[in-house]
C-alpha cells in the first residue's frame, strides 16, 4: 500500500510537470514574441488547459499531506527557499494570466498588459527553476537530524540544486516550443525548439557532473546503476525531440519533451529508494519511504477517496484534449 501511494505521488507531480511544464515553457517562450498579437496567439493556444494543469499540483500536494505527512514536514523545513521560489513563480504565472486582460477591459494603457506579460515570463522562470532545484535538493539531501530538526536554508544552494533548476527551465522551453508547434499555424516554434535541444543537452550533461562531483549526491543517491539508464532515456528523449521537430512532426516532438519532464521525477524515486528523504547530519535520521508514510488505516481510507476520483481526474484531461485538439485559428475563443 505504502509503495503504490509512493508511486502515486511521484505519477502525479510528473504529469503536473509534463502538464504545467507546457504552460511554463509557454510563458518563457513569450520573450519572443514579435508583438501583442503573437504573444495573444500562444496564451490563446494554452488558454483551455491552463486551470486544468494546475489542478495536477493540487492532486499532488494533497497526496503528499495525506499519505506521507511527515516526508511533508521534513520536505517543506529541508528545501524551503526552493519550494517557495516553486510556488511564488505558480502564484505570479496565474495571476498574471488572469490579469493581463483584465487591464486591457478595463481601459488601462497597453503597457500595463504588456507589465502582465514581463510577470509572467518571470513567473514561468521562477516555477520551472524552482521545481528543478527542488528535485535537485531531493538529491543531495539535506541536514535532517534525529529530532526533525532541519540545520539552516543555506545547505539548498549549491551548484547541482542551481545547475538542476536551470536544466529544469530549459527542459520547460523546449516542451513549450513542442507544445507551441502542435498548436500554432506557423513553423517558428518547431524551428525554436530545435535549437534549443541543444542547450537542454547541455544542462543535462552540466548538472550530471556537477552530480557526479558532489560528495553530498553520490551520498545521497542510493542506486547510482538505477539512474544510468533514466539519464540515458532523457538524453535520447531530446534527441528524438530534436529530430521530430525538425521533420515537421511536433506530436512526436511533444511525446518526447513529455518523456523528458517525466524523468526527473523517476530519476529522483528511484535514486533514493528505500528512502524518501536522505539526511546528510546523520544518515540514521534519513527518512525512508514506510517511515515517511500515513498510518496503515489512514491508507486504506485515502484508498476509497482516490478510486473515484482519479478516474474523474483523467477523464476530465482527456476530455479537455479531445476537444480542443488540433491548431488554433482566428475562430478559437480567446481566454486571457
Amino acid at each position: 500500500m505504502v509503495t503504490i501511494w509512493y508511486c502515486l505521488l511521484g505519477l502525479f507531480f510528473a504529469a503536473y510537470l509534463v502538464l504545467g511544464g507546457y504552460d511554463y515553457g509557454s510563458g518563457l517562450l513569450l520573450a519572443r514574441a514579435r508583438g501583442g498579437a503573437d504573444r495573444r496567439a500562444v496564451l490563446t493556444a494554452v488558454g483551455p488547459f491552463f486551470l486544468g494543469n494546475e489542478v495536477w499540483l493540487v492532486a499532488a500536494v494533497g497526496i503528499l499531506f495525506g499519505a506521507f505527512p511527515m516526508l511533508e514536514g521534513e520536505l517543506l523545513s529541508g528545501l524551503y527557499p526552493a519550494v517557495m521560489l516553486a510556488l511564488l513563480g505558480v502564484l505570479t504565472v496565474t495571476a498574471a494570466m488572469q490579469l493581463r486582460s483584465q487591464a486591457l477591459t478595463a481601459g488601462k494603457p497597453q503597457r500595463a498588459s504588456d507589465a502582465w506579460d514581463r510577470a509572467l515570463i518571470g513567473g514561468s522562470a521562477l516555477a520551472a527553476f524552482g521545481w528543478g532545484a527542488v528535485l535537485g535538493g531531493l538529491l543531495q539531501g539535506v541536514p535532517l537530524h534525529e529530532d526533525g530538526h532541519v540545520e539552516g536554508v543555506g545547505h539548498v544552494v549549491t551548484p547541482f540544486t542551481a545547475l538542476s533548476g536551470v536544466t529544469l527551465v530549459t527542459l520547460a522551453a523546449v516542451h513549450g516550443a513542442a507544445f507551441l508547434a502542435l498548436r500554432l499555424p506557423e513553423g517558428g516554434h518547431a524551428r525554436l525548439g530545435r535549437r534549443l535541444v541543444p542547450w537542454a543537452l547541455a544542462a543535462v550533461a552540466a548538472t550530471t557532473v556537477a552530480g557526479l562531483l558532489s560528495a553530498r549526491v553520490r551520498d545521497a543517491v542510493q542506486r547510482p546503476a538505477a539512474a544510468v539508464p533514466l539519464l540515458c532515456l532523457l538524453v535520447a528523449a531530446l534527441v528524438v525531440a530534436g529530430g521530430a521537430l525538425a521533420r515537421g512532426r511536433p506530436g512526436v516532438g511533444f511525446a518526447a519533451t513529455s518523456v523528458a519532464l517525466v524523468v526527473p521525477v523517476a530519476l529522483v524515486g528511484v535514486g533514493l529508494w528505500p528512502y524518501a528523504l536522505v539526511s546528510t547530519a546523520d544518515p540514521a535520521a534519513s527518512l525512508t519511504v514506510a517511515d515517511a508514510a500515513a498510518s496503515g488505516p489512514t491508507l486504506r481510507l485515502l484508498s476509497w477517496l482516490a478510486v473515484p476520483l482519479i478516474p474523474v481526474l483523467l477523464s476530465f484531461q482527456v476530455m479537455s484534449w479531445w476537444i480542443f485538439r488540433g491548431r488554433i485559428d482566428g475562430r478559437a475563443p480567446v481566454y486571457w
